[in-house]
């Protein structure tokens, strides 16, 4: 197939981690014969430097034209003045508007092999496979604010349809999965969470065949670390989606581990690593690129229908977290371009073992 990808490496990391997906995404096109363009733009603080703005309108053009958008990450302490008119997150908040991408979803896996390096003891990991749908587009990140010298305030709105569409998105994926749905909110204080609720429940009975169960938020906080095992998929909004799913990623053992993807009604999405810019490593090749190997990995599944593909991908990670080689944040002393060379390495043989199964069913020559 052919496919046009975007890609917004941004600041910090993000091009060095942006570099080693592209790499992988070029390995799949070559072993499944596909043609991905790839048409590189700014976003970010590096982006302000260039153009005066987070996000220009080439880039927005662009992304908008394209089948899938691979980002990298934003921001750094030089831009990091919360005063500043103009600031790098301006530009990922309105590109995720623009596009409509209202459903981020988050997996979050604990591998065997690199369950010494969670916070957590192991009894506590086993079978942690949880997929977080946190509402991208509404809530406190996107309401009016104000600011005095001696008040502030930050609006939280949802509209009925807002909670609707995100929360049919949950319930259809975890038809996919095991079948649980865990709506988290703060009802007992929030209007919009009375909100939320309300509309979750009513949408919960056009899937019978979801078990559905409500959590508020602070004791979410607080049975994802003494239970993570227990929960499949999680849907929450905004601002508590944010907090809830970097706590999670904590469990994993790296922020640099895992993947997301913004995804709307189309078949477009926007694909990113959930880490940072991490300025503080960045440019010096040590940066743990599996988040956005793991999130080009969701590019090919979701926005290019591309599932054996993504899977492919998929297992060649995974044995690389088993084998090694390994970043620094995960005990290691590999480099960045180490590890996109092992995953595209794995994948060369993962590929060729299929071919080869599959050639012997065949009895071909």
């Amino acid at each position: 197939m052919k496919a046009r990808i975007v890609t917004l490496p941004g600041d910090g990391v993000g091009p060095e981690v942006t570099a080693a997906a592209v790499a992988v995404l070029q390995a799949v096109a070559a072993h499944f014969d596909h043609e991905f363009a790839f048409e590189e733009h700014l976003i970010g603080g590096c982006a302000i430097d260039a153009t005066g703005s987070p996000l220009p309108d080439a880039s927005l053009k662009a992304c908008q034209q394209a089948d899938a958008v691979l980002l990298g990450a934003v921001g750094g302490p030089k831009w990091s003045d919360p005063q500043a008119p103009v600031r790098p997150e301006q530009g990922l908040l309105a590109l995720r508007a623009a596009l409509g991408v209202y459903a981020n979803l988050r997996p979050l896996n604990v591998h065997p092999a690199l369950a010494a390096l969670s916070p957590l003891k192991e009894d506590k990991l086993r079978h942690v496979d949880v997929l977080f749908v946190r509402e991208l587009t509404g809530g406190a990140y996107f309401g009016a604010k104000t600011r005095t010298p001696d008040t502030a305030t930050d609006e939280c709105k949802y509209t009925v349809a807002e909670v609707e569409r995100v929360t049919r998105r949950a319930f259809e994926l975890a038809r996919e999965r095991r079948r649980h749905v865990t709506s988290v909110d703060k009802a007992n204080v929030l209007e919009t969470s009375r909100l939320w609720r309300s509309t979750v429940q009513r949408i919960a009975a056009e899937y019978p065949d979801v078990k559905l169960e409500h959590q508020l938020v602070d004791s979410m906080a607080m049975l994802l670390l003494t239970q993570p095992g227990y929960y499949d998929v999680v849907v929450t909004e905004n601002l508590f989606g944010d907090i809830l799913t970097d706590e999670a990623a904590a469990i994993a053992g790296s922020l640099g581990l895992l993947p997301s993807a913004s995804l709307g009604e189309g078949s477009r999405g926007l694909y990113e690593p959930i880490h940072g810019s991490a300025p503080d490593i960045a440019g010096k090749g040590v940066a743990n690129p599996t988040g956005a190997i793991l999130s080009a990995a969701m590019l090919l599944r979701h926005s290019l229908g591309l599932e054996d593909e993504a899977a492919h991908v998929e297992a060649a990670v995974a044995q690389v977290l088993e084998h090694g080689p390994h970043t620094r944040d995960i005990g290691g002393h590999a480099g960045t371009t180490d590890i996109r060379h092992a995953v595209i390495a794995a994948l060369d043989e993962h590929v060729a073992n299929a071919e080869a199964f599959f050639c012997g069913a065949r009895a071909c020559g």
